[in-house]
């Protein structure tokens, strides 16, 4: 993500902050009371960056996207592994965005990183993920079972203390 914003101009032979107080807490550079007052005629405002987390001010959260981990379970009749296979790599190559599929003739787990605005978003976007490309993937005709949604912050807490999906290691498409 870039710190700038439309409607300010690039530095000049300067040096942009990097996130420092004055990036967070909305004083100097940022400030809307300032623009343009404190500046010599020709002289452009020095841009700043934005730290991973911060907001602009006036900015809600709501209105930021995030990124949510998403476990999405399927299942149904049996089918041919090789199908199965066969569909779940034509389903990676066409959403790069998949990080790992679990397979077995009868069922299905894809893990992916998904970004939205809310969990609402994100686990609707999954929810039609499978129905929506169930042909042009040649996917079996398995039904969503499970469906899980965590934000980037409680999947790293479950890493991080031994339990939770497990990192999705080694990417791509395997059996159970």
């Amino acid at each position: 993500m870039s710190g700038v914003r439309p409607g300010t101009a690039a530095p000049r032979g300067g040096t942009a902050s990097r996130g420092g107080a004055a990036a967070r807490s909305g004083t100097g550079a940022r400030s809307g009371s300032a623009r343009g007052a404190n500046r010599a005629g020709g002289e452009e405002r020095a841009l700043t960056s934005v730290a991973a987390g911060d907001r602009f001010r006036g900015e809600e959260p709501e209105h930021t996207p995030r990124l949510w981990h998403v476990t999405l379970s399927v299942s149904g009749a049996r089918a041919p592994l090789p199908e199965v296979r066969r569909a779940l790599e034509q389903l990676a190559h066409d959403h790069p965005f998949l990080l790992t599929s679990r397979y077995a003739d009868d069922h299905a787990e894809i893990r992916y990183w998904e970004e939205a605005r809310d969990l609402h978003d994100a686990a609707a976007v999954a929810l039609r993920l499978w129905g929506e490309h169930r042909q042009t993937a040649g996917l079996p005709p398995w039904e969503i079972v499970g469906l899980e949604v965590i934000d980037r912050a409680t999947y790293h807490q479950r890493i991080a203390a031994g339990y939770g999906p497990a990192p999705a290691t080694p990417v791509g498409v395997h059996p159970f």
